[in-house]
């Protein structure tokens, strides 16, 4: 009994604290929200420049057992020129939207978010629903994606 008392106890805090902490950053969420929303057009939009300008570098994405680091915008939007808006295509991919987006963690400049985002062909019929993290930070003013990791291929 003392011991569920202790854990009991230990939760309550825990999410008083995160409470607060979110409570706190409401101004930088909402800008890191932003962001997000900024990535997402452009990504829709098959834009490698603006998609590469919603991030911050280096970039680091954990997807399909591989850990990939983008140190610039250049190298990023080459990268989405020459692979990801080549390969989605040809998977039947037209568009992706988000469907939840909640912080895990805040501070003034980082934002955690656990997502799930799903992908869409041109019917606008779902073809795949995925879980992942994305960490937003603020560097020199810029609010963009930093790191990601999903369960998307």
């Amino acid at each position: 009994m003392v011991k569920f008392v202790i854990t009991f106890v230990i939760s309550v805090l825990t999410n008083v604290a995160l409470a607060q902490d979110i409570d706190d950053h409401k101004q930088s969420i909402n800008e890191a929200m932003q962001a997000l929303d900024v990535f997402m057009v452009a990504f829709n939009a098959r834009d490698p420049e603006a998609w590469a300008a919603s991030l911050n570098y280096p970039h680091v994405r954990f997807a399909s057992g591989t850990v990939t680091v983008w140190n610039s915008a250049r190298e990023f939007a080459e990268n989405a020129r020459s692979r990801s808006f080549v390969v989605l295509p040809r998977s039947g991919w037209d568009h992706s939207d988000w469907l939840t987006r909640e912080v895990s963690l805040a501070s003034k400049n980082k934002v955690h978010f656990a997502t799930t985002f799903q992908r869409f062909n041109s019917a606008n019929e779902v073809i795949g629903t995925y879980s992942s993290l994305y960490i937003v930070t603020r560097i020199d003013g810029h609010w963009g994606t930093q790191a990601r990791s999903s369960l998307a291929p």
